[in-house]
Formats: structure tokens, C-alpha cells, sequence
């Protein structure tokens, strides 16, 4: 029964529908393609799916879910891995899709700044920027569907964080609305502000449990006068390591992207998808290939230059067995398509067992080496795939488990290595509901009390996204 004074379902919809329009606000089968999460892992319910068209009328119907004591489920291009966009199973929740807050507000030359709303696409946020002559560089796998309000929501990471960082060290200013459905006019493009407590840090990666971005104050780059990619072949890790030292003295700054697959990665992707083809004729599965980018600010030829000394010496030092220099940008464009087609091929697999985790880079090589040997024994035929940004230290950890074996028990062996080795269980996709627990395993007693009181002090009615990153019981301290 709906307490004295709160209106019920019913008076909410319409009131919903009276601010959105009835186009806006959707239920039944035309709310389901919003109610499971990417992997397809993760089916919610909901009272309804909203799309606003503005900052205003998300306002607007924040306040109206906060009087009517009904939560608010942030959606954006529902890419994410960890179903922090996806609605419970009790259907009592809202999803607030920001797909039509997709405009580019402003772009600031001379300032280097791009204003955009939430729901704008990573490529096209990208595409307006190479318009302007500037580069916008964060990139991902799904940059053709996430949206800029998912990226800071989670605080995404992508293939050029050793350049440029994660979305936290791309975002200048927030706009936001809170849990009570104020508006925070934080979009400020000041590159330095030392005027309290930083707001948009608090926000940003918070997965919209603290409230909903709803446009953000981008940074731009000069776009690189040359570019230069390779795939090289890597005895080992190890190796790897070396190479990114020796690519890091030799590049400096230039060097923008440096990724590792396990050959079995690349091979599941040319058994997917045979259109695609490895430079290599015969890649054994114990190799590793690394992709290595280049961002030069001189020329084609100096940039050519600076890479072929470089690999010359890797080469003759053994940390590369081969490597192929992309000659085309079509060619640099099927390296990276090898490399980003890898989710998609393992989501074809059966069973895939994820982890997202990070690491000290100078402790990569042996922490995988000892992991897969501590999961071979515990689960004979485990099959290991494994790939990641070397660069800052990210792997996607990922196997295929033999019949019979619990993904649970697996997670479990897996994390708590990387816990022991200093790292953690999340390095780029957030904690959403399927890492709660993970949470909770992991974070101390005092980071875990200190996030619940942020949450409590914004979020005091505790309808922001419930249930995702922290659990519903706070931690006893």
C-alpha cells in the first residue's frame, strides 16, 4: 500500500507521461531491450523506461521518482560489462535513459575544450572533434554505441590511457542532477580550480549511484601529424615488458598505445571472424603479440624513423621475434580491428570467465605465469585467454573453463591472487551488481564505511541506482 502523501505507481506514469510525453516514457515489450545488459547475463524490470530530452526534464523527473520514493536506474548505451545500467528483478525501479541528450553543445578552440550531453555517442564526440582539427582520444571497443555519460559514469579506460588517461583525466566540468533533482552547473572549463572539494571527482566513476551526468566539458589534443601502428610478435611477457621500456625510451610522449594478446586471443578472433587475417603465417599459441601506437608531432618520415630504430633493436635483443609495420591507415585499421574484435569473438565462446583486473606492470608477467599454473591445477583443461593494456598495467584475464566448473570458484582463485599481489579487481569496468560482493570481499573496512557516508550524505533516500558498487547492508566498523 502507498504510504500517506506518496503517489502511487499509477500517479507517477501519468505524471511522467504529462512531462515526457507518452513517446518518452515506455513499458512492456517496448521497455525490454533496456532491461538486459550487454552480455545478456542480467535481465531487470521496471515500472517504466524515460527518455528525457533535456537536463531539465531529468530534473524534473528525478524529483518526481524521489517524492514518489521510486528509484532511478541511469542508462546510457547499456555497453557496459558489470550491469551497473541494468534494473533489478523486483520491477520497481525506473531506467533513465539519456539517449536523447546526445547534442555537442560547444566547441572551444582556443580553449582545446568540447562541451557535449550524455547521451552523445563516444564517436561522435570523437568525429566532431577531428572536424575541429583537434583529437578527442579516448577510445574503446564500443565507441560506436557507449555514450560519454557511461565513460565518466564508469570512469572508462580504452587503448590510450598510457597517453592520456582514463575519462577522469579527460573531463574538465560536470553538469549533474542529484538524487533530490538539482541541477549542479558545474560545466567549467578551468584547468586549474582550487576551490574546495573536487565535485565532478566524486561523480565521475561513481556509476550513477550519486546522481546523473548529464553533459560534460571535454578536453582536446592537437591532432598527431603522423601515426604509426605495428604488431609485433613477443616470445613471452616478460619480453613484453622489455619491449614497452625500450618503446618508452624511444618514443617518450609519442607513444600512445600499447596492447597484448595471447595468440589464442587472435586466434579465436580469425575462427569468428574469417574474414580477418593475421599478418603472421604460423603464430604458435605459447607467443604473444603486441600492438604498439605511435602519435608523432613532426612528420610521416620522422615517425617512420623513430619506429624502425626501435623494433631494429628489439629485434636484435630478442624481446621481438617479428613485427609488421602497418604501410596504410586501412592496414593500422585492421590491426586494432584484430585486437577490439577479441570480446566479440570470446562472447561466442561458451562460458567465458571475465576478469578485468589491474596490476603493477612490473608484476604482470609473473602473476600470470604462477595464476595460470594455480588454475591449471585446480581445473584441468582450463583454457586461458588473455589480453590487455600492458601500457597502464589493465589485463582482461579471461579463460574458458573446463565442464563441470564454477565461475564462482574461479573468480574467487583469481581475485584473490590479484588482491595479494597489490592489485585490483576492477580496473576499467566498474563494480555495477555483479562485482558487489567482490566489493565487499576486498576493499578495507575504512574505504568501505567512508563510501557509504558519501553515499548516505547525497543520496539519503538511497534510491540512486540501488544496489550497484556498495552493498545494501553498510559494513559494521
Amino acid at each position: 500500500m502507498t504510504a500517506p502523501g506518496v503517489p502511487s505507481h499509477a500517479t507517477l506514469l501519468a505524471d511522467l507521461v504529462a512531462c515526457l510525453g507518452a513517446a518518452q516514457v515506455l513499458t512492456g515489450a517496448d521497455a525490454e531491450p533496456y532491461l538486459t545488459d550487454w552480455r545478456r547475463a542480467v535481465t531487470g524490470r521496471a515500472l517504466a523506461v524515460l527518455r528525457p530530452g533535456s537536463c531539465d526534464e531529468v530534473a524534473h523527473v528525478v524529483r518526481l521518482c524521489a517524492a514518489a520514493g521510486v528509484p532511478v536506474v541511469p542508462q546510457g548505451g547499456n555497453t557496459g560489462q558489470v550491469a551497473a545500467a541494468t534494473p533489478s528483478a523486483d520491477g520497481g525501479a525506473v531506467v533513465l535513459s539519456l539517449v536523447r541528450l546526445n547534442r555537442i553543445r560547444a566547441v572551444d578552440l582556443d580553449g582545446d575544450t568540447i562541451t557535449v550531453e550524455a547521451g552523445c555517442v563516444l564517436q561522435a564526440v570523437q568525429d566532431a572533434a577531428r572536424q575541429a582539427g583537434r583529437l578527442f582520444p579516448l577510445s574503446l571497443g564500443a565507441e560506436g554505441s557507449c555514450t560519454i555519460g557511461g565513460n565518466l559514469a564508469t570512469n572508462a579506460g580504452g587503448t590510450q590511457v598510457l597517453r592520456y588517461g582514463n575519462a577522469r583525466e579527460l573531463a574538465l566540468g560536470l553538469e549533474v542532477v542529484t538524487p533530490q533533482g538539482e541541477i549542479w552547473h558545474g560545466l567549467r572549463g578551468l584547468r586549474k580550480d582550487n576551490t574546495g572539494y573536487d565535485l565532478r571527482d566524486l561523480y565521475i566513476g561513481s556509476e550513477g549511484t550519486l546522481g546523473i551526468i548529464t553533459a560534460a566539458v571535454l578536453k582536446l589534443f592537437p591532432l598527431p601529424r603522423a601515426q604509426r601502428t605495428a604488431l609485433i610478435v613477443v616470445p613471452d611477457l616478460h619480453a613484453a615488458l622489455r619491449l614497452l621500456q625500450r618503446a618508452r625510451g624511444g618514443f617518450g610522449a609519442a607513444l600512445t598505445a600499447f596492447e597484448v594478446m595471447a595468440a589464442p586471443c587472435l586466434h579465436e578472433v580469425v575462427r569468428a571472424f574469417p574474414a580477418q587475417r593475421l599478418p603472421f603465417p604460423a603464430l604458435h599459441d605459447k607467443a604473444w603479440c603486441a600492438l604498439l601506437e605511435i602519435s608523432d608531432s613532426e612528420d610521416e618520415q620522422h615517425a617512420q624513423t623513430l619506429l624502425e630504430t626501435v623494433l631494429a633493436t628489439a629485434l636484435e635483443a630478442g624481446e621481438a621475434l617479428d613485427a609488421v609495420v602497418a604501410v596504410s591507415q586501412a592496414q593500422s585499421d585492421a590491426f586494432w580491428h584484430l585486437r577490439e574484435s577479441i570480446t566479440l569473438a570470446l562472447a561466442q565462446a561458451d562460458a567465458c570467465v571475465k576478469h578485468d583486473i589491474s596490476l603493477a606492470a612490473s608484476r604482470i608477467p609473473d602473476f600470470v605465469r604462477a595464476t595460470d599454473q594455480a588454475l591449471a591445477q585446480a581445473f584441468p583443461g582450463v583454457a586461458m585467454r588473455v589480453f590487455g593494456h600492458l601500457g597502464d598495467g589493465n589485463l582482461h584475464y579471461n579463460l574458458l573453463p573446463p565442464p563441470g566448473a564454477r565461475e564462482a570458484d574461479i573468480q574467487r582463485l583469481v581475485h584473490d591472487r590479484v588482491h595479494q599481489a597489490g592489485g585490483s579487481i576492477s580496473a576499467e569496468q566498474g563494480i555495477g551488481q555483479r562485482r558487489v560482493d567482490d566489493l565487499q570481499r576486498y576493499k578495507g573496512a575504512v574505504e568501505l564505511a567512508l563510501m557509504q557516508r558519501i553515499k548516505q550524505a547525497l543520496d539519503p533516500q538511497g534510491l540512486m541506482n540501488p544496489g550497484k558498487v556498495l552493498a545494501a547492508d553498510p559494513p559494521n566498523t
